[in-house]
């Protein structure tokens, strides 16, 4: 689960990780006040305007129809005034929404760090995340923080450094040390960063992040070493355990049929595809899209209705399959093990049934418990289903209803 900047922040703070101070507006208005609140707060007399949404990207991308970008430096409190109405209500496109872009609800009003005039100022890129490979955390850095960090990791991968975390001991205080020395730190700026680099780990093993990105890690002129940006995701899996986090979900940011799946406790992807896939279980629908591309189709979708593949839980598959105008068939593959095939096969006649016309073909699949039982029920049903036992015969049926 991906969360704004302003919510990470904040999360970042908790854990006495220093931020650059900013106040979340969704108004122009409310822009104002904020900037006159961070300036009577923190000195600051220029402000950072920053769209919030969950891609990243912001500084280089654009408004539709416009030459503003959804980062932006305002002067003086007009500035903050004319920037928040170009950006709130309006689409954004980074390299990371496409071309459709994502509206934008919220801005962030962020204290200016960048003092006119000021040096030395550096920035940095630090990230926390799970090398998957090795089953290990890592802090990933650079010296070279900023908007192009992709390139540096493809021009010059030297410049990017690791710092592998034993899960047994944890963050050690020279692994911190470590860090700070890489980049070149000294002093009070070397303090900083060890605090900076401790407390960020503390906050990523607490919560059960997924990832923490931050870029830059900016060393300011006195010194400080601050998280001038922030995207966090968390690992879903864990946020039962933390109820606060997992109710600072944005579901506008969200695909809207994906989240209607997860109402319905069905787990759901749409990909590129024209045919729509109704599964249970992740390996099964592994296998089932494998199938797919072999037979000369693509998979329109991840779809696992899980073990109760009840008619109800079928039928709002189906529905929410058949929002892709790209699906030009189904093919359901489910195993009967706990549930029955025949049951399953009920389900999926009442279904469509209940749905009234279906004007693509839908292969079913049924093997397990009962599953000659459920083929008799879907050829005896009348519908245009086409029911298959073998996992090639479905392959073949594919193919025979795409050509």
């Amino acid at each position: 689960m991906n969360i704004h900047e302003y919510q990470g922040k904040a999360i970042l703070k908790s854990f006495g990780v220093s931020i650059q101070e900013g106040i979340v507006a969704d108004s122009p208005s409310a822009a104002v006040e904020a900037a006159k609140k961070l300036q009577a707060d923190t000195g600051t007399g220029w402000w950072v305007i920053k769209a919030q949404i969950h891609a990243g990207g912001r500084g280089k991308g654009k408004i539709v129809g416009t030459e503003q970008r959804g980062v932006a430096l305002a002067k003086n409190l007009d500035e903050v005034s004319t920037i928040a109405k170009n950006i709130l209500g309006n689409t954004l496109v980074t390299i990371q929404t496409g071309d459709a872009g994502k509206q934008v609800n919220k801005i962030l009003v962020a204290q200016d760090v960048y003092y006119p005039g000021a040096s030395p100022t550096k920035e940095f890129y630090m990230s926390v995340l799970l090398d998957r490979a090795k089953g290990r955390n890592i802090i990933m850095y650079s010296t070279e923080g900023g908007m192009n960090i992709e390139d540096v990791a493809h021009d010059t991968p030297h410049l990017i450094f690791k710092e592998e975390i034993d899960p047994r001991v944890g963050l050690q205080p020279f692994q911190a040390r470590k860090v700070a020395f890489n980049l070149g730190l000294s002093g009070e700026a070397f303090k900083q960063m060890v605090k900076f680099v401790t407390n960020l780990y503390k906050a990523y093993d607490t919560i059960d992040a997924a990832m923490f990105e931050i870029n830059p890690v900016f060393k300011t002129s006195d010194d400080k070493i601050i998280a001038v940006d922030t995207k966090l995701s968390f690992d879903e899996n864990a946020l039962f355990r933390h109820p606060d986090y997992a109710a600072l979900r944005d579901k506008t940011e969200e695909d809207p049929t994906e989240v209607e799946a997860g109402e319905f406790n069905l787990n759901y992807v749409k990909l590129d595809g024209n045919v729509g896939c109704m599964v249970n279980g992740a390996g099964l629908a592994m296998a089932t899209m494998d199938i797919i591309k072999l037979s000369g189709g693509e998979p329109a979708n991840f779809l696992d209705v899980g073990g109760t593949a009840n008619a109800q839980r079928v039928e709002q598959a189906f529905r929410i399959i058949l929002k892709d105008e790209n699906v030009k068939a189904i093919l359901v593959n489910i195993f009967g093990g706990i549930v029955r095939c025949d049951r399953v096969a009920q389900g999926i006649v009442d279904a469509y049934k209940n749905m009234g016309s279906i004007n693509i073909p839908i292969i079913v699949r049924l093997q397990g418990t009962n599953a000659v039982e459920a083929k008799k029920i879907i050829d005896d049903s009348g519908l245009k289903v086409f029911s298959a036992i073998a996992l090639q015969e479905a392959a073949d049926l594919v193919k025979k209803v795409l050509a």
